[in-house]
Order: C-alpha cells, then structure tokens, then sequence
C-alpha cells in the first residue's frame, strides 16, 4: 500500500466554492477547485490504493493528477507500507507576551506623544504607528525618534504627508540620525525626490495618492499575508483588533481610530485604564470563523478584518458587529471580485459611513 503524507506546514482552507493551500515555510498560498479537499481528505485516512477503489477509470484519471501536482508542488510525499510519523501536526497556537502589541494614533502635534509614552512603557507595546495630518520637519522626525530612545518599542512606523523640504538631503540627514523608526511613508507625493534603489535604514516609500486613514479597511489580494505567526493569529483571534488601542486625532482611545466607541481620552485618561473598562477587548476574540459570508471564504485566515467598515447586517447578542467587512469586493460562493463600492448591496452601509464623514 502506498499512502500520501501531508506536511505539517500546510494548510488547507475550504471556501464555498474553492480551496487554498498555504505553505507556512514558503510564505505562499495557491487557489485550487474545491473537489481537491475531499481528496486530500481521503488521503489524511486511506492508502491511495483503496481512495482509487472507489472512482471509475476517468476519476482515476484526476485522482492521480491531483497526487501529482501535491507532488510537485511539495506539499507531502510518498510512503510505502504506512503513513510516516516524524510530522507531527503543527501547533497553531498563538501567544503574545504583550499586553499590547499594537498602538495607531492619529496626530496632530507631536507633543501629544508625551502623553503616551509611560503607557507604552507599562504596557509592553511593541509597534507605534502614527499617522500625521501636518507635515513633519527634519526636526520633528528626529525628535519622535528620540524621544523614545531606549523604549521597549520594536520600531516605529510614520505616515506623513510629503513637503518640498523632503529631498535627498533630508532623507539622508534622517539616515544618519534615526534609530526607532523604521518604516517612513511619505503620501501625496507629486514628485520621488529618492531613487528606489538607494538603501536606507529605515523603509521609505513615496506614494502620490492622498492616503487618508479612512483609507483603512480595504481587503484586496495584494494585501493578503501567508505567514505563520499571522495565520496562527487570525485562526485563533481577531487579525485586526487583537492586543490593538487605537487613538483618533481628538486623543478618544479606541479599539481602532474609526470606531465609534472609545473607552477615555488621553487627556484624562491613560491607556492601562482604557484597556480595564468593559467592552474594550469584545472584538479580541472574533476570528473570521464567526463572521458572515467570511467564513465561508477560502482567504480568511490570510487577510485582515475590519470592524470599522462592515455591511452592517449581523450582531451577536453582545453587540459585536459580525458583518463581513464593507470593503471587500470578493463573493467566496461565485469566487468573483467585483468593485466594492458598487455593490447596490453595499449602499445603505456606504450611505451610513459617508454621513458619518468617515468614509
């Protein structure tokens, strides 16, 4: 008897109407029709022989196709006799030290920083991200940098509108002194003082769209991620909101900047207080598996969630939003992406947000 063997560092996701096949050591993830996991099924149980039995000659045909492309692709090999048993099955299990690992904030001034920065402190935070509404001068990059000179932070990353004191100089000038940011994203953009190809410490990118943060929420497939440490997270909490605090231009302390809800302000409240009161964790734990029409698709444990823009169509008797998100153009049954925003599906929730001048 010969049997298949399936690496333990593959995932199969079964959509509606198709399948994908993550490699968690090769970071890649591949469509195929939906009729390769019941084969792929069969073989889990069954020697290939016996799974062959049970089709008439033309399915034998495809049968061993499908065995082939596995083969070729290297998502298992082949046994004589038995199953081998040096795979154990992988652990998808996902822990996070943190109690944060995640801060968004909207600003301003930079000087409203100063009223975060023991919270990141206490809190662990292992990634600040900022998005500023004003330009930020050579002075002001550095001084964010500085200013959390020693901290326990990963790296920061900046979202700044471009300026015409960005050229090579600056971008030079900030190589040189920079030590925490790395990443720097200049948008509205209408020139790229810095060829692409000149190395940096950090990552720059210029971008001559407007990126406005009402921009978020988009699920497209270049946004898609095949990692382990994020497939394990999106399989066991929320891939958006999990260990997140989110801090809108006006200081509100949320679970994301366009959320409704806030928990405190930072004026008068810190962080530590914000994450203590009720509510502030209820979406850590809502996996795509439990939203609509999500968990129906075959991408859901390789794209991020958004509860700031959904269809509005579900709650949990929490209160929790369990809407597929409203930017996400993709229908998991007909395996079609159409463009979001032109959904007559979609407009009364579009109606909702742009009234809301969120969107």
């Amino acid at each position: 008897m010969t049997y298949f063997n399936l690496f333990s560092n593959i995932l199969v996701t079964k959509g509606a109407s198709r399948i994908l096949i993550s490699d968690l050591q090769r970071n890649t993830s591949d469509l195929y029709p939906l009729e390769l996991h019941e084969v792929i099924e069969g073989l889990k149980n069954q020697s290939i022989e016996n799974i062959l039995k049970v089709y008439d000659a033309e399915s034998r045909l495809f049968i061993r196709e499908y065995i082939d492309m596995l083969l070729k692709k290297e998502y298992g090999f082949m046994t004589d006799g038995d199953w081998d048993k040096n795979f154990p099955p992988l652990s998808y299990t996902f822990y996070e030290p943190h109690e944060i690992s995640n801060v968004f904030i909207e600003i301003n001034d930079i000087a409203v920083l100063d009223k975060i920065k023991q919270s990141v402190e206490n809190l662990g935070v292992k990634h600040l991200v900022i998005y500023c509404h004003n330009k930020l001068s050579l002075k002001e990059f550095q001084d964010i940098d500085d200013q959390f000179k020693g901290s326990v932070l990963n790296g920061i990353e900046i979202f700044s509108p471009f300026h015409d004191d960005v050229n090579e100089n600056f971008i030079s000038s900030l190589h040189q002194t920079l030590n925490r940011i790395y990443s720097l994203v200049f948008h509205s953009c209408p020139k790229f003082p810095v060829k692409s190809k000149d190395i940096f410490r950090f990552s720059l990118q210029f971008s001559r769209e407007n990126l406005k943060i009402s921009s978020c929420g988009k699920v497209d497939l270049k946004y898609f991620n095949t990692n382990l440490p994020k497939v394990s997270e999106a399989l066991n909490y929320n891939s958006c909101l999990h260990k997140k605090i989110g801090i809108d231009r006006n200081g509100n302390i949320k679970n994301c900047p366009l959320m409704a809800d806030h928990f405190g302000n930072i004026n008068d409240s810190t962080l530590e207080e914000a994450l203590m009161k009720p509510g502030f964790k209820k979406y850590w734990n809502i996996t795509k598996d439990k939203i609509e029409v999500c968990k129906d698709c075959e991408f859901r444990y390789i794209c991020t969630d958004c509860r700031a823009y959904t269809e509005r169509t579900h709650q949990d008797n929490n209160g929790s939003d369990l809407s597929k998100p409203l930017k996400c153009g993709y229908d998991p049954y007909t395996g079609k992406w159409e463009a979001w925003s032109k959904n007559p599906l979609k407009q009364q929730a579009l109606h909702f947000y742009t009234q809301q001048l969120k969107i």
